[in-house]
C-alpha cells in the first residue's frame, strides 16, 4: 500500500502515541530527549534478547543512551529470551513504519521471512551482537558488533601460553578441560567454540602427542544460575579436570560460587578462562580467581545509532563492523584496566 506524505505523518503520530502506550503496558521505552522524526529525527525499533546478565543489561543502556544522546525516537522491545517475541517485535516495527530496525538475534536461524517482510516495507535491518544465517544476505544491511571467533582463539592461546611453562605441566596426560558454552544456536557460542576448538587443531597438529582435550561441553544459557548448577553436576561426575573455559562471565561466577562451597580454589586449582569483562570478573580476576578475562564489548550504542543514521538517510554501511576488544590476564598491568560499568 502506497501513503502520501500527510498520511504518513498522521502514521507516525499515531506511532509516538502507541509508544507511549507500550512503554506504560509492556516494557516499550521512550528515551528522555527525543524528537518527532519530521523534525530532522528518525525512528529506531530496537529489539534486544533480554536481560540475563549486566553485561546484556549495559549493553541496553548504551542503545537507549546514546539514542537520547542523538534525538533519536527509540522503540524498545525486550524479547525475554524468546525468538517469537523478537519475530513479533520486528513485525510491530514494520506496521509503526519506522525508519530502521536493529535487533540482536538470540539464536543464528529462523529469520528468513520476517526479513523479507522488512525489506517488502522498505526498512533497513541492522544486526547487532550476534550473527544470523540467511540465505538471502541482502535482506539485511550489516552486523556491528564481537568477533565471537577470534574471542574463542584468544582464549585457546591464553592456554596455550599457560601451560607452556614447567610450573603448569600435567606430566604425560593431555590438559583436560571443561567448556561452559552459551546458547545453543547462538552464533557467539557456534563462533566461540570454533574459534577455540581452531586453535586447540592447529597445536595438535603441530605435536606429535595431543596436548589438550575437552572432555565436557554444555550449554549454560549465558546464564550464572546454569554455571552454578551444571558446576555442581560437573564436580560430582568428573573426577578431575585442569581448566574451565566459559563463554560468559555470568556462567564463569556461577561456576566459581559452586567451587568454592567444594573448597575448591578457582584460578588455583583449576584454571580459569572466560569471556565478557564484567567489572565481577574482573575483580576476580585481579583476586587470583580467574586466570584470563577475553573482553566483549556491550557499549555498541553510539556505533548502532551513527550506523541507524546512514541507514535512515539511504546512504550503504560496511557488512561487517567489528568492536575493539582487549585480553586481560593474570601477569598483566592490571591496573590499566578502567572500571566497565557494568
Amino acid at each position: 500500500m502506497c501513503y502520501n506524505g500527510h498520511m504518513k505523518t498522521v502514521l507516525r503520530s499515531c506511532l509516538l502515541c502507541l509508544a507511549v502506550l507500550c512503554a506504560s503496558l509492556s516494557g516499550c521505552q521512550k528515551s528522555d530527549g527525543e524528537k518527532d522524526a519530521e523534525s530532522g529525527g528518525f525512528i529506531l525499533g530496537f529489539s534486544q534478547i533480554g536481560a540475563e546478565s549486566a553485561w546484556r543489561n549495559h549493553n541496553t543502556r548504551s542503545v537507549q543512551e546514546a539514542a537520547a544522546a542523538a534525538g533519536v525516537q527509540l522503540i524498545f522491545f525486550n524479547a525475554e529470551q524468546k525468538q517469537e517475541n523478537q519475530i513479533k517485535a520486528i513485525r510491530s516495527f514494520i506496521a509503526y513504519q519506522v525508519d530502521v530496525i536493529a535487533f540482536v538475534p538470540i539464536v543464528s536461524d529462523g529469520w528468513e521471512h520476517v526479513l523479507e517482510e522488512a525489506h517488502d516495507a522498505g526498512i533497513p535491518v541492522l544486526i547487532s551482537d550476534r550473527e544470523i544465517n540467511i540465505h538471502d544476505e541482502s535482506l539485511y544491511s550489516g552486523y556491528i558488533g564481537t568477533n565471537a571467533y577470534q574471542q574463542g582463539r584468544n582464549s585457546a592461546e591464553f592456554l596455550l601460553k599457560k601451560f607452556a611453562s614447567d610450573e603448569n605441566t600435567t606430566g604425560n596426560r593431555p590438559v583436560r578441560i571443561v567448556e561452559l558454552s552459551g546458547t545453543e544456536g547462538s552464533s557467539v557460542a557456534i563462533k566461540r567454540a570454533l574459534g577455540f576448538r581452531d586453535v586447540l587443531a592447529e597445536h595438535h597438529a603441530e605435536n606429535a602427542s595431543p596436548r589438550f582435550r575437552i572432555i565436557y561441553s554444555e550449554s549454560g544459557d549465558f546464564l550464572r544460575s546454569k554455571g552454578y548448577e551444571l558446576m555442581r553436576s560437573i564436580l560430582d561426575t568428573i573426577d578431575e579436570f585442569d581448566v574451565i573455559y566459559s563463554h560468559n562471565d555470568g556462567m564463569t561466577l556461577g561456576a566459581i560460587d559452586a567451587m568454592k562451597e567444594r573448597g575448591i580454589q578457582p584460578g588455583v586449582d583449576i584454571v580459569i578462562v572466560t569471556i565478557d569483562a564484567e567489572q565481577a570478573a574482573i575483580d576476580a580476576l585481579r583476586r587470583g580467581e580467574v586466570n584470563c578475562v577475553v573482553e566483549c564489548n556491550p557499549k555498541l550504542g553510539p556505533d548502532i545509532l551513527r550506523l541507524a543514521a546512514r541507514l535512515a538517510r539511504g546512504d550503504s554501511i560496511p557488512r561487517v563492523t567489528f568492536m575493539n576488544e582487549e585480553v586481560f590476564s593474570e601477569g598483566d598491568n592490571l591496573s590499566r584496566i578502567l572500571p566497565r560499568g557494568y
